[in-house]
């Protein structure tokens, strides 16, 4: 995919109004996901779609399934700075069935550093408010704050 626009609006729309044309690239992009094509040009014709029109909508056009399986929140810690105390964070992070997408840590001063975790939650075992309190509840986390969440 070409670079990421930010500033595009998305919009839920029910199937029965999509062009054909749109129905059928999902349909291609599906049978493609499940294996049951091997290429592209495989899959436009089994469902009786141009290639151009697949490639004008595949990036544009997605099952609502989708969207909204893959969710990702970032975390903020103000942790003491203990040893082991990143690790136990990190295995609670772990044991809710959280995916670690990324870890900023700063250097600690005055005995306290800031943590920022971007976590992937798709599969979490617990709900978000369980998640924070769990982390909130270890001796060394000072603050636990969500900085961001979607997808």
């Amino acid at each position: 995919m070409a670079k990421r626009e930010y500033n595009k609006k998305f919009f839920l729309v029910r199937e029965d109004v999509l062009p054909e044309a749109m129905k059928k690239t999902l349909e291609a992009k599906e049978l493609i996901d499940r294996g049951k094509s091997e290429s592209v040009w495989d899959a436009v014709q089994q469902v009786d779609l141009s290639r151009s029109a697949f490639y004008k909508y595949r990036d544009t056009v997605f099952p609502f399934h989708r969207v909204v399986k893959e969710k990702i929140i970032s975390l903020f810690f103000y942790l003491e700075d203990k040893p082991g105390a990143l690790s136990k964070l990190l295995g609670i992070v772990a044991a809710n069935s959280c995916n670690v997408l990324t870890i900023h840590q700063t250097i600690p001063l005055q005995g306290r550093a800031n943590v920022t975790l971007s976590l992937d939650v798709t599969d979490m075992s617990v709900d978000l408010d369980e998640l924070l309190a769990k982390l909130g509840r270890l001796e060394f986390v000072d603050k636990v704050e969500v900085l961001s969440s979607g997808g």
